[in-house]
């Protein structure tokens, strides 16, 4: 028990370091959640003190809520990929739902024919999957929690400047994605006392008439912000130029800037992660996303960081694959 809630400080003291030197790190999530585990475990140990049954009994309930959870969990995932599907279309990031509640099905349904079959090198594969999936699940959890950690926290004050970042247009017109993040934008510089400049930052992509940016700063003037508190970032083509390429601007305009970067809620944190890369001096905040929407979007962020550390993972799964096969041998 003692130990448990020593190794839980320990974590908890290296992520409030960390979190203190940079916020914008998933690490701080992996700390943040390896200090909550072992306090639970912790607290599991202190009970068993009191009750050795009570203990077991919590111990047995959380393993069959996880158990309950996963399969609630794929239903859901299935049928907001379907509702995805038929608002948003058949593009790959809008059926990554889907997609994973059937993998979570088909997991299950191999597994089954696994222990019917009986046969070793399926049992080898199994498990194999089994274990990679608890790996990328565990990344999941620290990167959903901490996205929610992150999104808690309040900007610094007091800032220079105000950072949009674009999203695809229908024709000229703001779609309600883009208009969220414009809206949240402005109602920052409206309380804002020191009335920081504007940057509306995307270029003009495949289908768009006009760059993301001029939709973006007449729709801000639209809405009642002055003309001359916006800068257009009309080059960029990724969310990593819409931060390069505004901070361009705003070295050019004050060296030592503060700036707070608004995009969607569930792109915030990795916004937040490519701004730390960027060298760029600020915080991310989001704006709502309608609720079907989330899910996809939220695991499409999550898919991008496996990609981005795609040779660190594929080196974790390899270690995972080959651990199982020398159980085995």
């Amino acid at each position: 028990m003692i130990v448990s809630f020593g190794v839980a400080g320990l974590w908890l003291v290296v992520f409030a370091v960390n979190f203190l030197r940079d916020r914008r790190l998933l690490l701080n999530g992996v700390y943040l959640v390896l200090a909550c585990l072992f306090a639970l475990a912790g607290l599991v140990f202190a009970l068993e003190r009191l009750s050795r049954t009570a203990a077991e009994v919590v111990v047995v309930a959380v393993l069959i809520a996880i158990m309950l959870s996963v399969a609630v969990l794929a239903v859901f995932l299935i049928w907001n990929g379907l509702i995805m599907f038929r608002r948003e279309g058949r593009r790959l990031g809008n059926l990554l739902s889907l997609l994973a509640g059937l993998a979570i099905v088909a997991l299950g349904l191999f597994g089954f024919l696994t222990e019917r079959i009986g046969w070793r090198p399926l049992e080898i594969v199994q498990t194999s999957l089994l274990r990679i999936l608890a790996y990328v699940s565990f990344l999941f959890v620290c990167f959903l929690v901490y996205s929610t950690v992150y999104s808690w926290v309040a900007w610094q004050r007091p800032i220079d400047f105000i950072v949009v970042l674009g999203s695809a247009l229908r024709g000229t017109r703001v779609p309600p994605l883009l208009a969220s993040r414009l809206d949240r934008a402005r109602e920052v510089f409206e309380q804002e006392q020191c009335r920081p400049l504007l940057i509306t930052s995307g270029g003009q992509g495949r289908g768009e008439e006009i760059p993301e940016s001029h939709a973006m700063a007449e729709y801000l003037v639209e809405h009642g912000v002055p003309a001359d508190r916006i800068r257009r970032e009309d080059r960029s083509r990724s969310t990593t130029e819409n931060l390069v390429f505004s901070a361009q601007i705003m070295q050019a305009l004050k060296p030592a800037y503060r700036c707070l970067i608004v995009t969607n809620n569930f792109h915030a944190f990795r916004a937040a992660m490519t701004a730390r890369r960027a060298k760029v001096d600020g915080q991310v905040i989001g704006s709502p996303t309608a609720q079907y929407y989330w899910p996809s979007a939220t695991l499409r962020e999550f898919v991008a960081i496996l990609v981005q550390h795609r040779w660190d993972n594929l080196t974790v799964c390899a270690v995972i694959v080959a651990g199982v096969i020398l159980q085995n041998l």
